[in-house]
């Protein structure tokens, strides 16, 4: 299952700053726009795969993965 993430971004100064809106934390900076979306889209890879590692470890015994549309 394929989910888009929403990035809000702004010039703030010399820099480009951004945040992605569904996914609390998750926010970068960059010297160009293009580098801030790189920037974002590692810095969500990594969030969500910390936070799949999290409640796998937080499953206690035999557990299942479901897929879910909101």
């Amino acid at each position: 299952m394929r989910q888009d993430y929403t990035a809000v971004i702004q010039r703030d100064g010399e820099w480009w700053i951004g945040w992605v809106e569904e996914v609390p934390g998750v926010n970068s900076q960059g010297a160009t726009r293009e580098e801030l979306l790189e920037n974002l889209r590692d810095a969500l890879r990594e969030a969500l795969e910390m936070n799949r590692e999290d409640a796998r470890a937080a499953a206690r015994g035999a557990f299942e993965e479901v897929s879910l549309a909101p």
